[in-house]
C-alpha cells in the first residue's frame, strides 16, 4: 500500500493558501471587471482612440494575467487530486513523480500570486521611469554605473519587460554619469520601485594601475509612468524648453537637427530630457510623460511625508547613504612562506590597498 496522506495535506495546503490568494486578488470581481473592459473595447468611441484602447488593454491583459496564474494553479491541484486517487486504487506509485510536478507547478503559482497581492499600490501596475546618476568616484563611478544599467537591462529581458533609453550622458573616461530609460510591462513600477537609493560598489578598480581597491556610488530614481493627471496642472509660463542636437546613434536626421528636448520646469526646478526618438514632437510628448510622472510623485511626496510610501529620504551619493551594497573583494587570501599556509587578512582589505599589502608582508618575509 503506498503512502499517499502526505500528499493529501500538501494538497489540502494549497487549496487554502490559493483560496487566501484568490481573495486577496479579487479573483470573481476581476472576472468581472475583465468582461466589462473586454466590452468596452469593441465600442467604437474606444477602439477608435488610441489612448483609450491602449489603456483598456493594458488594464484588460494585466486581470487576464492574474487569472491565468490562477486558473493554473487549481488546475494543477485538480489533477493532482484524480492522479492520487488513481494510484490509490491501483495501488500503483508509477504516478507519483507526475503528483510531485503538479504540486510543484502549483506551489510557484501560489507563490506569485501571493507576491501580486502585494503590490496593491496605487501606481504599482504602472510602467517605471527610472534614472541613473554617478555619484562619488569619478571614473569608477561612471563605469558602476553603466554596469547598474546593464543589469537592469538584463532583469527587464528575464521577465518579458520593454527597455527604452530617453536620454544618455557618456562618462568622461569610461562608463555613464546618467541615464533615463523606461522599464515597461506589468507591475514594472511595483518591482523596481525598492531599487531607488544609492548603490555602492566595491572592487579592485580596473583604472587603477596599482590595482587598488576602490568604492564607488551612483544613486537610481524610480518613478511610475503616468500619462496623464487631472490633478497636476502644468502652465505654458511655467515651462523653459531647450532644444538640442541628440548624442550618438541615429543617422544623419537625429545628429544634425536639434530634436532632442530638455524642459525645465520653473517652480519645482525639475529636469527632464528625451532625445531617443527621431522627431523633437516625439520627444516633447515623452518628455512631458516624464515630467509629469515626476510632478505626481512629489505631490506624494508631499502628501505622505511621514509615511513616506512613495519616495524615500533623498540622501548625498556617498559614504553612508546606501541602500544596498556590492562587494566583489570582501578578504585576501596571503601565503605565509614561513609556514606554507595561506591566511585571511580581513583587516588589510577594509585599510584598503591590497597590492602594497602583499608586497610588504613579502619583503618581511
Amino acid at each position: 500500500m503506498i503512502r499517499t496522506d502526505l500528499y493529501w495535506q500538501k494538497i489540502s495546503d494549497l487549496k487554502v493558501a490559493l483560496k487566501d490568494a484568490g481573495y486577496s486578488l479579487d479573483i470573481d470581481n476581476q472576472r468581472e471587471e475583465l468582461l466589462r473592459l473586454e466590452k468596452e473595447l469593441e465600442k467604437e468611441e474606444v477602439y477608435t482612440n488610441l489612448a483609450k484602447s491602449t489603456e483598456y488593454s493594458r488594464k484588460a491583459q494585466a486581470i487576464r494575467n492574474k487569472l491565468e496564474v490562477f486558473d493554473v494553479a487549481q488546475k494543477a491541484i485538480t489533477d493532482a487530486e484524480e492522479i492520487i486517487t488513481l494510484a490509490e486504487e491501483e495501488n500503483d506509485d508509477s504516478f507519483i513523480e507526475e503528483v510531485d510536478k503538479d504540486l510543484t507547478k502549483a506551489e510557484k503559482d501560489i507563490e506569485e500570486m501571493q507576491l501580486q497581492a502585494l503590490l496593491r499600490g496605487k501606481y504599482d501596475g504602472s510602467n517605471a521611469l527610472m534614472t541613473l546618476h554617478a555619484g562619488a568616484g569619478g571614473t569608477e563611478a561612471c563605469d558602476w554605473t553603466e554596469m547598474l544599467y546593464r543589469m537592469y537591462i538584463c532583469y527587464a529581458e528575464k521577465n518579458g519587460y520593454k527597455i527604452t533609453e530617453y536620454d544618455r550622458l557618456a562618462g568622461d573616461g569610461a562608463g555613464i554619469k546618467s541615464v533615463s530609460f523606461k522599464v515597461e510591462g506589468i507591475n514594472a513600477y511595483g518591482f523596481l520601485r525598492a531599487e531607488k537609493g544609492v548603490h555602492r560598489l566595491v572592487r579592485i578598480s580596473p583604472f587603477d594601475a596599482n590595482a587598488r581597491r576602490q568604492t564607488s556610488f551612483s544613486s537610481v530614481e524610480v518613478m511610475p509612468e503616468i500619462d496623464n493627471s487631472d490633478e497636476i496642472e502644468i502652465r505654458p509660463e511655467e515651462l523653459k524648453v531647450d532644444t538640442y542636437r541628440s548624442s550618438g546613434a541615429g543617422g544623419q536626421h537625429v545628429n544634425k537637427t536639434e530634436s532632442a528636448i530638455r524642459i525645465t520646469h520653473l517652480p519645482t526646478g525639475i529636469i527632464v530630457a528625451c532625445q531617443n526618438e527621431r522627431s523633437q514632437i516625439q520627444n516633447r510628448e515623452q518628455a512631458m510623460k516624464m515630467l509629469i510622472s515626476k510632478l505626481v510623485e512629489k505631490r506624494e511626496e508631499e502628501r505622505m511625508a511621514e509615511a513616506q510610501q512613495l519616495k524615500g529620504d533623498i540622501k548625498k551619493i556617498e559614504w553612508g547613504s546606501q541602500i544596498r551594497s556590492y562587494v566583489f573583494c570582501p578578504y585576501t587570501l596571503v601565503k605565509d612562506h614561513r609556514t606554507g599556509s595561506e591566511n585571511t587578512n580581513v583587516q588589510a582589505v577594509m585599510d584598503g590597498d591590497i597590492h602594497q599589502f602583499i608586497v610588504d608582508y613579502l619583503k618581511k618575509s
